[in-house]
Formats: C-alpha cells, sequence, structure tokens
C-alpha cells in the first residue's frame, strides 16, 4: 500500500507539474483530516509521512499558550506550566506532540482523501501561476472579459484571472464577454477563489501608469509625475515636474499633435485631462491646478491647510466647473482644500476675519480699537501669536514702545492661561456616553465641548454641515458620526 501511495504521489506530481513535497502535504492533510473523525471535539492532528519509504506516522499536539491567556481552544491548547511539567524546557508557541494510532489509508473515504488531494493541488497550481505572473513586475493587467461575477467582471490574461469590481470600472463604459481590457494590478487577495488579482480602472494610479507606458521621458527620470486627481470616464488632472531643464514637462506628455495624451484619454472612455505643472510653491500650484480659470488672489492659510481663492466674474463658473468638479479635482490634486470666492465675498470674509480679531483683541488684551487694529495691520491674527512670536518681531512696529510689547506678551499669556483653564473645565463637563462613543476621535471632543456639545443627544441632533463647522471634518465623516450617536434612539425598533 505504501509502495502503491509513493507511485500515485510521484503520478500526480508528473501530471499537475508540482513539486513531490505538495502532493505529500496534501495526502498528510487528508489523513490527518481523516484521523481527527476519531475523536471527539476539534483537535489538532499531525501526520508525517516518510517521503522514501512512505510509512507514516500520526501525532495528537497541543500549542503551549501562556498561563495568563487561559485556554480558548481546549482540545487544541495547554497551559506552558503543564507543559512544562513533561517538557522542562518547552516554551510558548512551541508543541507537546503524543504519538497515537496512525488511520490506514485503506479506511480513508476515498472521495474524501481525493477531494483533499486535488484542492491542494490547485492552490498549489494557482499559486504557482500567480506568483510567475507577479514575478514578472507588470503593474498594468491586460485580458480579456471571461465572465460576471456578482456585479465584478472576472478577467482573464492566460491562465490568470483578475477581478475588476464594479467601483473600480469607469461608469460609462459597458464591457462585454470577450472585450479587452486593461486594469492596475491594486493588490493581490489569496482568500479570493478564482480570481485574486484585485483591478482597478478608476484609480489616480492607472492613469498614471499610462502616462509611464506612452512617456518614455517619464521611466527615464526625466519628468515625473507628482500627483493625479480623477473623476474616472469624465476629467482628471496631474501634475508634473521636470528634472531636466531643457525638458517641457507639459508638452512631452501632450506629445506631437498630441498623440500621448490622446492615447490614454483613449483607452479611458473618452476621460479629458489637464496636464498641470508642479510647483513647490502652494499657492502657485493651486493656481496651476484650478486653470483654465484665471485667478485674481490668493490667501493661504496654513493652520487649517486651506486657501481662499478670488476670481473675478467671469472666471467664477470656470474655477468652480460643472457641478464643482473643477475645484474639486484642484482640492484632490495638491492636498489643499480650496475655497473658490469672487472679489465681494472675499472682501466680506476679510471684514468678519478682521472683526473678530479686533474683538479678540479688544476683549482679551483689554486694549482700545486703535491698538487692536495695529496688530491686525502687521498680520497678528491669534493671542498665541502676539504671546510667543520673537519679541524682535513686535519691536519692529514702529508705534508701539518696548513696555507696551512686553505688557500686551504679558496680557495675551495671561488670556490664554484663563481660556484653557476654562477649556479643560469645559471638557470637564462632556458626559461619558459622549467620551465612550465608536468612532469618535478624543481630539475632537475639547471643539464639541466649546461649541456646546455636551452629551450624545447634543451631538444627535446636530447638522452635517453643523458638525463640520465645529470639528473640520468632511461632510462623510460627520455624518457616519452622527448616525452613530442617533443609534441609541432607534435601539429595540423592528
Amino acid at each position: 500500500m505504501n509502495r502503491e501511495m509513493l507511485m500515485l504521489v510521484d503520478a500526480i506530481s508528473r501530471e499537475k507539474n508540482v513539486e513531490r513535497d505538495v502532493v505529500f502535504g496534501a495526502v498528510e492533510s487528508a489523513l490527518a483530516q481523516a484521523t481527527k473523525k476519531l475523536y471527539p471535539g476539534d483537535v489538532d492532528i499531525r501526520v508525517a509521512v516518510d517521503r522514501d519509504s512512505g510509512d507514516y506516522e500520526t501525532f495528537r499536539r497541543w500549542h503551549v499558550v501562556p498561563d495568563e491567556a487561559g485556554l480558548q481552544l481546549p482540545d487544541q491548547e495547554i497551559l506552558l506550566f503543564e507543559a512544562k511539567e513533561e517538557m522542562p524546557d518547552i516554551e510558548v508557541d512551541e508543541y507537546i506532540e503524543e504519538s497515537v494510532d496512525s488511520v490506514p489509508i485503506g479506511r480513508i473515504g476515498a472521495m474524501a482523501a481525493k477531494q483533499v488531494i486535488l484542492q491542494k493541488i490547485r492552490d498549489a497550481e494557482r499559486e504557482m501561476l500567480l506568483n510567475d505572473f507577479m514575478s514578472r513586475g507588470e503593474k498594468i493587467f491586460t485580458g480579456t472579459v471571461k465572465r460576471l461575477d456578482k456585479g465584478d467582471i472576472i478577467v482573464e490574461a492566460g491562465r490568470v484571472e483578475g477581478r475588476l469590481r464594479r467601483s473600480e470600472m469607469i461608469s460609462k463604459e459597458n464591457l462585454r464577454n470577450g472585450d479587452r481590457v486593461r486594469a492596475m494590478i491594486m493588490e493581490v487577495d489569496l482568500t479570493l477563489r478564482g480570481a485574486p488579482i484585485i483591478l482597478s480602472r478608476a484609480a489616480p494610479e492607472f492613469m498614471i501608469e499610462l502616462f509611464r507606458q506612452e512617456v518614455p521621458e517619464i521611466e527615464q527620470g526625466l519628468l515625473e509625475i507628482k500627483s493625479c486627481a480623477r473623476d474616472p470616464g469624465s476629467r482628471a488632472k496631474i501634475a508634473v515636474l521636470s528634472h531636466d531643464k531643457r525638458v517641457d514637462p507639459i508638452g512631452t506628455c501632450v506629445g506631437v499633435r498630441g498623440t500621448r495624451v490622446n492615447a490614454v484619454t483613449n483607452e479611458l472612455a473618452g476621460e479629458r485631462v489637464d496636464i498641470v505643472l508642479w510647483s513647490e510653491d502652494p499657492a502657485q500650484f493651486v493656481i496651476g491646478a484650478l486653470a483654465p480659470a484665471n485667478v485674481s488672489s490668493i490667501v493661504v492659510d496654513e493652520e487649517k491647510h486651506a486657501m481662499d481663492v478670488v476670481v473675478d466674474e467671469e472666471n467664477l463658473a470656470i474655477a468652480i466647473g460643472r457641478g464643482g468638479q473643477n475645484v474639486r479635482l484642484a482640492s484632490d490634486l495638491t492636498g489643499w482644500k480650496i475655497n473658490i470666492m469672487d472679489a465681494n465675498e472675499s472682501a466680506q470674509k476679510q471684514a468678519t476675519e478682521t472683526d473678530a480679531s479686533r474683538k479678540l483683541f479688544m476683549e482679551k488684551l483689554d486694549v482700545d480699537e486703535e491698538i487692536a487694529d495695529i496688530l491686525i495691520s502687521e498680520g497678528f491674527t491669534s493671542l498665541e501669536e502676539v504671546a510667543y512670536v520673537p519679541i524682535s518681531e513686535l519691536l519692529e512696529i514702529e508705534s508701539f514702545d518696548e513696555d507696551t510689547i512686553n505688557e500686551l506678551r504679558s496680557r495675551a499669556k495671561d488670556a490664554l492661561l484663563t481660556m484653557e483653564i476654562a477649556r479643560e473645565e469645559n471638557v470637564e463637563s462632556v458626559s461619558q456616553d459622549l467620551r465612550d462613543l465608536a468612532g469618535l476621535d478624543p481630539a475632537l471632543i475639547p471643539k464639541l465641548a466649546e461649541a456646546g456639545v455636551h452629551t450624545r443627544d447634543d451631538l444627535a441632533d446636530l447638522a452635517v454641515d453643523e458638525l463640520t463647522e465645529i470639528t473640520g471634518q468632511s461632510a462623510d465623516e460627520a455624518k457616519n458620526l452622527i448616525l452613530k450617536a442617533r443609534e441609541h434612539w432607534f435601539a429595540g425598533q423592528e
């Protein structure tokens, strides 16, 4: 019988073109599964087959776990102190084994053994094919549509399959069986049966890789695509940088008569691409990203990582774009929050901010309007700046002498201390049910407390725009947090 098993292993190994060890592993797994059925409970069985003689031994084993962890799987685990009674030098995560009777091969259900062995072989073949494919280092998967699977499209390239999820397709495309498809390889998930390579045609990385293939200068290191933002199938923006002054980054990506950019556009169902010059200066980068709109002025808020961009009336619609598309893509491309406004809106906002700063300085520093306006005209907008900027900068203000400056700094520090004490007292008044709310970042609690949100019900009563104003979260994040806060209202309802 052992000779027959060795012959079977050799035959399967040759037929399936897999290593003998893989087939032996499948046999050991089948024998272990058959042995487990002889024991009550979920025991751990290991079978070791001699690769030369075909003889095999069977062991029941226990995983050694820390004493303080306790037994989560009593049939498979043993505490460290108990294990040391049998093997004094054993450590946690090792195994204690006990030899048990082996199940004769003849008693194994033929179908069960066959199923296990063939499945192991299929898994091994699949892994070998995947490893071979991935070793090529390709980033774009090229194949044909094989079938639909629960809304996903299965794409076949040779004997390897990729999965293109509905959410990663270009919405206007209608792919059918047999159609040629190119997509970005995003990840490999071996837990997925059949098609473990996850693909995307909507990811910004796909457009970047397409340009890399069309523009040799990128591969040569003369050009670099710094970022990309897409509205798949409609419009996109890419930011490019030249590492060689002789190479025009935008013209090179466009190509002669637009051949290079058109090749990318044709692959992406007509998606229009704006090519933007990347700049180390964030303001200049944003101005370029908003093209074709002309920008009149721009105000950068480093703390909020936002920019107020002023455009004239005729450029307002262009800067915003249809459905806000242009400003949204520019924001994604640059990583800055962009607020588009006309000159009147900008003046009104600036006046509002000036009034707020004036009121703050007059109230907290106990100064008159004239001194407050001097601070504002010199660019001071917060008490922290008055209290902690280098004194040399304050001494440059011609209207103030050294005594005045020291007094202003002292008052600013006292005001900040008083405000911090009040803030801590306010935070302490926040209820425990709000603090314990799943998904609530503890860093947001002071902001909520300052806005008068002290309980879970206070949070639940907020509108999405109110919460985004308080916390600075995105609309989706604020919506999810409010819904979480409201869950207890509907507890017990069908």
